[in-house]
């Protein structure tokens, strides 16, 4: 790595994917392309690095790769068991607060696959990635999944509202398959190895397949929770009049 852990990407011959080596945060969590991550630094080995990619000449992009920890510890001076891909994050804002702390705010961008993790060379992981392209897939299958999932994750979201007394508003849902994809993973996905899978989805078509059989079931268990809960609704009191 040179010590511009921020930059450019190498470019190689057309056929062949882009590589480069990557600071790394590892974290006990997915990030997804798309996703916002705010995070709070104040690990040395992290204000590090944020100082260096403060460090980095306007128009560089000043970001990292954040992979879920498999097993292990975000703090510590143990290196964690992390998943082979993750997903880079790049600063949109960093504020400095007190006690040599750093407020990010981050969104992720590029999914990477991790060929190898260099935990010598800086005070925080570097690794050499190769990064994914977003496909879509089978067009015609993803222009049938699209209104369904669409569908699928509004009913979800109401009756999530109304089983919870919440006021749920979603926003307008993306016709793009990729970002309806993401979008979904991030909204109803709460376990890492779940999320984890979505993330590693060979294209969108695969990802939206999931998450319509994913939707399909919580709605069914959703279902179920309101008739085991609330059997008196079915019967009509006596008048009391």
């Amino acid at each position: 790595m040179t010590d511009d852990p921020g930059g450019a990407r190498d470019g190689g011959a057309a056929d062949e994917p882009a590589t480069r080596r990557l600071p790394l945060f590892p974290l006990g969590t997915v990030l997804l392309p798309g996703l916002l991550l705010p995070l709070q630094i104040f690990e040395p080995r992290y204000l590090a690095l944020v100082g260096e990619l403060l460090e980095l000449p306007e128009g560089t992009p000043r970001e990292f790769g954040v992979v879920a920890i498999r097993q292990g510890r975000e703090v510590g001076p143990q290196v964690p068991e992390l998943y082979d891909t993750g997903c880079t994050a790049v600063v949109r804002r960093a504020r400095r607060l007190p006690g040599d702390r750093y407020s990010l705010a981050t969104v992720g961008e590029t999914r990477f696959t991790i060929q190898s993790v260099d935990a010598e060379t800086r005070p925080y992981l570097v690794a050499e990635v190769t990064f994914l392209a977003d496909e879509t897939g089978d067009l015609q299958a993803a222009a049938a999944l699209v209104p369904a999932v669409q569908g699928l994750l509004r009913e979800y979201t109401a009756k999530l509202a109304e089983q919870r007394a919440l006021d749920l508003q979603l926003p307008d849902l993306p016709d793009d398959p990729v970002n309806l994809s993401y979008l979904v993973a991030a909204a109803v996905v709460p376990d890492i190895a779940r999320r984890q899978e979505l993330l590693v989805a060979p294209d969108a078509v695969s990802r939206l397949r999931a998450e319509q059989a994913l939707l399909r079931r919580e709605l069914g268990l959703l279902q179920s929770i309101t008739t085991v809960s609330t059997p008196g609704l079915t019967r009509i009191p006596p008048s009391l009049n």
